[in-house]
Parts: C-alpha cells; sequence; structure tokens
C-alpha cells in the first residue's frame, strides 16, 4: 500500500503542497488497523507497489471474480462539517462489498484511494482506521491503498474516497433475476440509517431548514449528526451465510438498495414479466426520514431518494422465507417479510401505508 506526499522553501515539495513526511505519518498510525483485516490469502504487507492475493482454485469448481467500484459521495461533507472522519470509510467498504454480494460473492479483499487537500496525518488515519473496521465486519482483506495530496485541486480540509473490491462466486451459483420465480418472497433487511445515498438531497433540507445537527429532534433519540453519520450496515456476511444454509435453490437473488430506493432497485433483479409487491405495512418508515418530509420532501421523493429503512433485500423460495427472517434476525440483522413475487408487469412497486 503505497501513501504518497519533504523540506522547506520555493521549489520544495512540501511548499507545492505534498508533504511527503505527513504521508509516512499517516501510514504508521493505520499499520495496525489494515493488519488486522488480513486473510490467509494475503502475500505480503503494508508498503509495496501491488497487493497480492492468492487465489485457492483447488476450493471452487469454476470460479468468477466479480469486482466493484464506489465512492461515499456527499456524506463526507457532512463529515467534515462534524469534524468525525472514522465512519465514512465504513460506508466505502458497504458501498462496495453490498454490491458484490448481489451476485452471491464472497468479498476477497479490497483497496482504497484517498484524495485529500492536505494530508493531517491523524485524520486520514481515522478515515483509514473506519475501512480497515469495514472490511473486517465483510471478511475482506485491505490489500493495498493509495492517498494523494491535490493542494492544487481541493480545499486544505477537503477529501474525497473511493475503492474498488474483488469477490470470487462459483459460476454456477451466480444469483440474480434467472433464478427469481412467480411466487417467491422478498425477505427486507432493515438499514442503519441513510447509508450514503441522498445526502445532496438530505443536507439541502438541513440546510434550508436551518436544522441543528447539534440538537436532538424528536423521535430521533439523539443528536442530528449523529443520525445522519450512522456508518452503512454492512450485509455481505450475513447474506452469505443465508446462501450457505438455503444454497441457490432457496436464495434466488439479492438487492442492494442504494440510489434509485427501495423500488428502484429489487426491480433490478426481478425477470421480465414478474413483480415485486412490497407492503409498506410491514415496517416503520425511520423517524429521520419523516423529519425530512416534515421539512418538504414528498414522500415519493423520499422512497427515491432514500432507502426508507430497507437496506438489503433478499428475494427467496417460499419454504425459505420464514427460515431466512430466522437467520438473519439472529445474526442481529432485523429482517421480515415484506412482499411477494408474481406475475404481471415487470418491475417492483410498493402498496400499503408506513406502520
Amino acid at each position: 500500500m503505497s501513501r504518497s506526499s519533504g523540506g522547506t522553501g520555493e521549489f520544495t515539495y512540501a511548499a507545492s503542497g505534498v508533504d511527503i513526511d505527513a504521508g509516512e505519518r499517516a501510514v504508521t498510525l493505520m499499520r495496525t488497523a489494515v493488519e488486522r483485516t488480513r486473510r490467509p490469502e494475503v502475500v505480503g504487507g503494508l508498503g509495496g507497489f501491488a497487493g497480492l492475493f492468492a487465489l485457492d482454485t483447488a476450493r471452487y469448481r469454476r470460479p468468477l471474480l466479480a469486482s466493484s467500484t464506489d465512492g461515499v459521495g456527499t456524506k463526507i461533507a457532512l463529515a467534515r462539517q462534524l469534524d468525525r472522519h472514522d465512519t465514512v470509510g465504513v460506508d466505502l467498504v458497504a458501498m462496495v462489498v453490498d454490491d458484490l454480494v448481489a451476485c452471491g460473492a464472497e468479498p476477497l479483499f479490497l483497496q482504497d484511494y484517498v484524495a485529500v487537500g492536505k494530508v493531517v496525518p491523524e485524520r486520514v488515519a481515522a478515515i483509514v482506521t473506519g475501512i480497515a473496521a469495514g472490511c473486517e465486519q465483510a471478511g475482506a482483506a485491505l490489500v493495498g491503498g493509495e492517498t494523494a495530496e491535490h493542494g492544487d485541486l481541493m480545499d486544505a480540509d477537503e477529501y474525497d474516497l473511493a475503492a474498488t473490491a474483488v469477490g470470487v462466486v462459483e459460476a454456477d451459483a451466480v444469483l440474480g433475476p434467472e433464478r427469481v420465480r412467480d411466487g417467491d418472497v422478498v425477505v427486507a433487511m432493515a438499514s442503519s440509517g441513510f447509508h450514503s445515498n441522498g445526502y445532496s438531497l438530505v443536507r439541502r433540507v438541513v440546510s434550508a431548514a436551518g436544522l441543528d445537527l447539534a440538537a436532538t429532534p424528536a423521535g430521533l433519540g439523539r443528536p442530528l449528526g449523529e443520525v445522519l453519520l450512522e456508518p452503512t450496515r454492512i450485509y455481505a456476511l450475513d447474506c452469505l451465510a443465508l446462501v450457505a444454509e438455503h444454497g441457490v435453490d432457496g436464495v434466488h437473488a439479492f438487492a442492494h438498495i442504494t440510489g434509485g430506493g427501495l423500488a428502484g432497485n429489487t426491480a433490478r433483479v426481478l425477470p421480465d414479466g414478474l413483480q415485486a409487491v412490497l407492503d409498506r405495512g410491514t415496517w416503520a418508515l425511520p423517524a429521520a426520514v419523516s423529519l425530512l418530509e416534515e421539512h418538504g420532501v414528498p414522500r415519493e421523493e423520499s422512497e427515491r431518494a432514500f432507502n426508507c429503512g430497507v437496506g438489503m433485500v433478499a428475494v427467496v423460495a417460499p419454504e425459505a422465507a420464514e427460515a431466512a427472517v430466522r437467520l438473519l434476525t439472529g445474526r442481529g440483522v432485523p429482517a421480515w417479510v415484506a412482499g411477494t413475487v408474481a406475475g404481471g408487469d415487470t418491475g417492483a412497486r410498493l402498496v400499503g401505508t408506513y406502520r
């Protein structure tokens, strides 16, 4: 993992806005957290030019590698505003590994890219420590990364994050629309909050309404800023446990509920001619979403921009539904039957009213 960023004077790298010494200190501060993510397949350690991972192909019949790339988006602006940087790394990992597991892939390793206006070692270390914590939750190794200091492009306190993760799935165990059948059941998994989507709208409402991030609005139970920075729930290992328990005959598809909302993302795992009908009456709209609606966000827009309380869904055979809910709930992920799949129009739609 290279972490780029010495000297004084007009024509030194440091005077030009890149502090190599600060970058090296950041690596020292994050080293322990990164090493905790190590898997047996990782070859070498922190500091190499490339991350090496020895995939044991003997474990698989016909392995397919899966990859996913994403970022955190404007949730970072709230982290900067609140000067808290240890949670957005978890969000980053969640965005990529939970996309990977949607096809049934086990996350193997991840590489991050951290672009900053100025390397502040403690801040960079907090960000990467969060990334490492997310990797631990997902069972993935953090095998490499880059910290790039872009003083000419970004203000000193600005930064942005991106990551790519690689996973593996058996060719005959890939999940998706081709496995979904008429009569399947949609099992919803609760979100931990807004996750990492819709924050341009969230921030606009907070600003326009003059909401105090340090205040605790009715129904939230803690300061609004804390609620909005709540890290994204990582479902990868829970979804893999579900597949291990029921196989591809029982678990047919997963949909990661991100931008586009519950209906929009569920529709992505349905074949032509089948529709998922999701009953709002099976769960309560989160108080934070209700708060934004009270300040002008229309319900239709909430359901397109936010996850509205559901961060992942599993489409399962009807005989597996009850056991799937028990397994997920037993692993600490609140889950429930939210709807069914039936013939008719293609796509997904929400019906009923929230509890």
